[in-house]
């Protein structure tokens, strides 16, 4: 088995067709019928059932797919650790980052990464935490910058960089900004609260929180951006659980919770397994040792 053949498999076994594998792969759909015809031969069993244009993984392919992977990732991890180990300079660096961290935490890291290694490909992907977590688990990226969940994968390793303090907030001329002292957490039930993605961890913290304390979540309206989110609280639609970086002095309102004192994680992640190419690094190295304030 070679790992031409091997990658084309796995090609076909994603995408369900073998002209979409060629695609993926910029290659011709017979030659990546040959390969896999080269791989079933070798193997001396069939890997696909072709039903009129429909593939599907036969049991012997089903049994594959997996070791292949791994074996591909582990030839592609070596390639590039003994490449790398010879170089003096960073080529290339793929990575994931939230959109809250991209827009208040990583401009000075890259920065001086970039700065340090100015020819180097940067590759970066804007992702919520957990498609940054699948795709680290699928080896698509090397690291992620992002919010850290509990409990995190066992495949991957997680290092706090910020301590996020969350904060009810609603907007100045709400109802609730107008409450004097302390509210109480059931107080909010009746309101209709502005969320995250009920997959996020934000969402879950404050899920969480609510379920221990007995008390139903229900008013739910979800956005995929904390940005998005502020908006929609200062335009007075509703409470939301918001970091410092974004809540301004005369927008939003910080309503004190009695006994409840929230925050969040975040920092870097990357895989257990994989070995670190000289950029991923060098990245954790500027991330770990710098003080780096979010910007307002």
């Amino acid at each position: 088995m070679d790992l031409h053949s091997l990658e084309a498999f796995l090609a076909v076994a994603e995408t369900g067709s073998f002209s979409r594998a060629g695609e993926k792969l910029f290659l011709t759909q017979p030659a990546i019928s040959k390969r896999v015809s080269n791989l079933e031969q070798q193997l001396a069993t069939p890997l696909f059932d072709r039903i009129g244009r429909d593939v599907y993984l036969t049991e012997a392919g089903k049994l594959l797919q997996t070791r292949a992977t791994r074996i591909v990732n582990d030839i592609k991890d070596a390639q590039q650790t003994v490449v790398q180990l010879n170089e003096d300079h960073v080529t290339e660096l793929s990575m994931a980052s939230s959109h809250h961290i991209g827009l208040h935490y990583l401009g000075p890291i890259l920065k001086q990464f970039a700065a340090a290694h100015p020819d180097a490909q940067l590759d970066v992907h804007f992702l919520e935490s957990e498609q940054a977590i699948d795709a680290l688990l699928k080896r698509d990226i090397e690291l992620a910058l992002t919010t850290i969940p509990s409990p995190l994968n066992k495949a991957l390793i997680g290092k706090t960089l910020w301590t996020d303090t969350l904060h009810f907030v609603v907007a100045k001329d709400h109802p609730l900004a107008q409450r004097k002292g302390k509210l109480r957490l059931n107080q909010l039930a009746s309101v209709r609260a502005i969320l995250p993605d009920k997959q996020t961890t934000t969402f879950q913290i404050i899920e969480q929180t609510f379920q221990n304390h007995h008390i139903p979540l229900n008013r739910v309206l979800t956005v995929n951006y904390l940005e998005t989110i502020k908006e929609l609280v200062t335009h007075g639609l509703g409470w939301s659980l918001l970091p410092t970086s974004l809540i301004g002095h005369d927008e939003l309102c910080i309503l004190n919770i009695d006994k409840v004192a929230l925050n969040r994680q975040l920092g870097i992640i990357y895989h257990r397994k994989r070995t670190p190419s000289r950029g991923v690094r060098h990245l954790i190295e500027i991330a770990e040792t710098n003080s780096i304030k979010p910007t307002s």
